[in-house]
């Protein structure tokens, strides 16, 4: 899985960016916020993820990783797709939209084009409690997170299970049942990836 791209922006679209990385061309789905802090022939990072359906592949970026972290909270919402929690990104902050979550303000979401007052408020039934308004504030991080670094690697492969469909608690379970299993040495190599991806899968195939 792709989860960060640093190059150069070749060109900016509507809706997209074009990332040079090492002579390839990375095609980016970026919110419009993101979109208007980027120009061509800039040197940027994009945190991305890659989402995988029947029809395509498709790579979202954005430019902070808080922007990121509520991209897929979003998406975990029943019924909300990377197109509607992108179109949410163009609209609203990371932070004005939790605390638009948190102050049930259906009314601001709906804003989002594609999204609609019934979908505003699913978002706020399922996302309401889940969202930490002090860490998207950049408030400092609890000490505990100074002892549990984060896998990038697992979350990868996690990220990966998510787009094709698993939840996300059976997806991180599936993960560390075939990192124990394997002999596999954490935090993830990036050669090891697709190896715990594949045997994630075939845990969870499984379990069916």
């Amino acid at each position: 899985m792709i989860g960060m791209l640093t190059g150069r922006v070749e060109s900016v679209e509507s809706d997209s960016a074009l990332i040079d990385v090492g002579g390839v061309g990375y095609e980016v789905r970026m919110s419009v916020s993101d979109l208007g802090r980027i120009h061509a022939g800039q040197e940027t990072r994009v945190y991305t993820y890659m989402n995988i359906s029947q029809d395509a592949v498709t790579l979202h970026g954005f430019l902070d990783k808080d922007a990121k972290k509520t991209f897929l909270q979003l998406i975990r919402v029943s019924g909300i797709g990377p197109k509607v929690a992108q179109s949410l990104l163009s609209t609203l902050t990371p932070i004005q939209l939790a605390h638009a979550i948190a102050d049930n303000n259906a009314t601001a979401l709906a804003k989002a084009p594609g999204l609609g007052k019934k979908g505003a408020q699913k978002i706020i039934l399922e996302l309401k409690g889940s969202i930490d308004l002090s860490q998207i504030e950049g408030a400092k991080a609890p000490e505990v997170a100074t002892h549990q670094p984060v896998d990038a690697g697992m979350e990868q492969v996690v990220e990966g299970l998510i787009s094709l469909g698993w939840r996300q608690q059976d997806a991180q379970q599936a993960v560390k049942e075939a990192i124990a299993d394997n002999d596999i040495n954490t935090p993830l190599a990036a050669e090891d990836v697709p190896r715990v991806l594949r045997f994630a899968l075939a845990l969870m195939d499984r379990g069916r």
